[in-house]
């Protein structure tokens, strides 16, 4: 097939780039810059470079490609989180909405007949059990900058499945380790970690579900290949607290472990968002993409992926 990869150079595009061509088809990538594009070429793909917030450029990009499938995995996180700046996400949601609209109907124009896109697997609302499934309630209208970084990635959501004749597929990425990630050896929560400054929060009872990215990139391949339009949870087998996969983390950095804070200290140094994220928030199973898209991790759990493949 041939495929149009947004987001090329990204932390699942860089995996994604070679996987797809490994499998035979025909990538097109697009980056925002030269060099990206020179690696792109390197893993045995052409290279363009648009930006997606450019319709009538990236309509042009897209129709020279004349993709089977788009997939977008573009997005705009910034590279050191500090939660009380305002409109720290603005990009990146930006990239959810507008840059999504623009990619689907560049899509659409160049005859393509599948789109899969990056969505995130932390949507769930705060009740019932610790892990959910794709069809349990979404904490939507959250409020706060949390909240409309959810709602950027819902809209996303409704915007891939909602199109006549694409065959839509949203990925709900656990959080992302290994290279070119936060969480690598060189990332920014590593070095949060080794300081220190990354504690549990209260009872640490948050759950993360994580994705070791070039399991990510597999899922991707699979998503491009075979499965129903729908949502797919992409993470690993292995949904934890962060009282029990943080002072694993911390290991195998080689870092002290994680100290303990009470959440009232988090709310007033980070902010509310915090503390949901590290003391109420649900993992998500990965039953649907193991079964519908025929694909299974490498790493079915981060106590093993810490240690052999943070990057």
């Amino acid at each position: 097939m041939r495929i149009f990869l947004a987001g090329a150079s990204g932390a699942i595009g860089r995996p994604l780039v070679p996987a797809l061509v490994a499998a035979g088809h025909r990538v097109t990538g697009m980056t925002r810059r030269e060099r990206a594009a020179e690696r792109i070429r390197e893993d045995g793909a052409e290279a363009v470079i648009c930006d997606v917030f450019d319709p009538e450029a990236l309509e042009v990009a897209v129709g020279a490609a004349r993709p089977d499938v788009v997939v977008h995995q573009v997005t705009s996180f910034p590279t050191v989180l500090e939660p009380r700046k305002k409109g720290l996400f603005d990009t990146h949601n930006r990239v959810r909405r507008e840059g999504t609209r623009n990619l689907i109907a560049a899509a659409r124009a160049a005859g393509a007949t599948r789109f899969v896109a990056q969505s995130i697997a932390f949507v769930y609302a705060s009740v019932g059990g610790p892990v959910k499934t794709e069809d349990d309630p979404v904490a939507e209208g959250a409020g706060g900058e949390f909240g409309a970084t959810l709602d950027a990635a819902l809209e996303l959501e409704r915007q891939v499945l909602g199109v006549d004749g694409l065959e839509g597929l949203a990925l709900r990425f656990g959080a992302f380790y290994g290279p070119g990630t936060s969480y690598a050896a060189d990332g920014h929560q590593a070095s949060e970690v080794r300081r220190r400054r990354f504690p549990i929060v209260g009872d640490g009872a948050g759950i993360t579900s994580f994705i070791q990215v070039a399991d990510g990139a597999a899922a991707t391949v699979a998503a491009c290949e075979r499965g129903a339009p729908g949502i797919y949870n992409v993470c690993d087998s292995d949904p934890a607290a962060l009282r029990e996969w943080l002072p694993v983390y911390a290991e195998a950095l080689g870092a002290k472990r994680p100290l303990r804070v009470p959440k009232l200290v988090v709310r007033a140094v980070a902010g509310e968002p915090a503390v949901i994220l590290t003391t109420t928030m649900r993992g998500a199973s990965n039953r649907k993409a193991i079964g519908a898209l025929g694909w299974e991790p490498r790493y079915p759990s981060w106590r093993q992926g810490f240690f052999e493949a943070l990057g």
